[in-house]
């Protein structure tokens, strides 16, 4: 099952990691390893470098796994958590990032902690967050919003859904982000919408969306690896089936058979 998608910061290319800790490099983007074995417990989210020089993955239990010039700075493996975690996002100020559980608790690495909501008894489950250079955003599946230190620009709780929200995105110009369903459903707050896929029939449900690395857009991928483009985000192939053997390019994606940079984690 996928687990989530990264983009290269000139929007070339793209990371797909599964929850074993499989990594598909798709267009311009480098494979910097991959698991050699299964983690604990299921990778949830990769999230790369700002400069595209590497990646994280992060396991539901608060392992992380650093590969490239991804700088492991603590985890919370091995720590017996309340809930599971969720996602990441990295701290483009500091170098370190965040983890989130699904019930609102951050756990800040070399990253400033702005708030959470572990003590807060909530509606439904903290699903994704999205981050700034200057604070983030936790979404839940009923599509509320939680601003700690960015602005709030509006949500989807209280309204009814078609099917819940599980993930979101920020909008560099603007400002703004995006939310999205498992149906490709796209709710837009002070970002631009370029399309969706709410109103077809998917294979698999979507499970993560990424902003575009440069330009306007964003991606969608699917857990069993389909990847759906909007605005200046090109499709540089999926993992839908077994990659092919040409070198990578425009269209196609390579699997990382080997871990050529062994992994840091905690």
């Amino acid at each position: 099952t996928v687990a989530g998608i990264a983009s290269t910061p000139d929007d070339g290319g793209y990371w797909i990691a599964n929850s074993t800790g499989l990594i598909v490099a798709c267009g311009d983007a480098v494979s910097y390893g991959q698991l050699a074995a299964a983690p604990n417990r299921p990778i949830v989210d990769i999230t790369s470098t700002p400069d595209g020089g590497g990646y994280y993955l992060v396991a539901s239990d608060g392992g992380v796994f650093a590969f490239g010039d991804a700088s492991f700075q603590g985890s919370m493996g091995g720590i017996t958590l309340n809930q599971p975690v969720v996602g990441m996002a990295v701290d483009t100020a500091t170098g370190g990032y965040w983890l989130v559980a699904s019930d609102g608790g951050i756990f800040a690495f070399n990253a400033p902690f702005y708030g959470s909501n572990g003590s807060l008894r909530l509606n439904k489950p903290v699903v994704s967050m999205a981050a700034t250079s200057t604070g983030y955003w936790l979404v839940a599946s009923d599509g509320g919003i939680f601003a700690f230190n960015v602005p709030f620009r509006g949500s989807m709780g209280g309204q009814p859904l078609n099917r819940p929200v599980v993930g979101m995105a920020p909008d560099a110009a603007t400002g703004g982000y995006w939310l999205r369903a498992t149906d490709g459903g796209i709710f837009s707050f002070g970002a631009p919408f370029f399309g969706s896929t709410g109103s077809i029939v998917l294979n698999q449900p979507i499970v993560r969306m990424e902003a575009a690395g440069s330009g306007t857009g964003y991606r969608f991928v699917a857990s069993d690896g389909g990847v759906f483009s909007f605005g200046s985000s090109q499709f540089f192939g999926s993992a839908v089936a077994p990659p092919p053997a040409p070198p990578p390019g425009p269209g196609s994606c390579t699997v990382a058979m080997s871990n050529p940079t062994p992994p840091t984690s905690g």
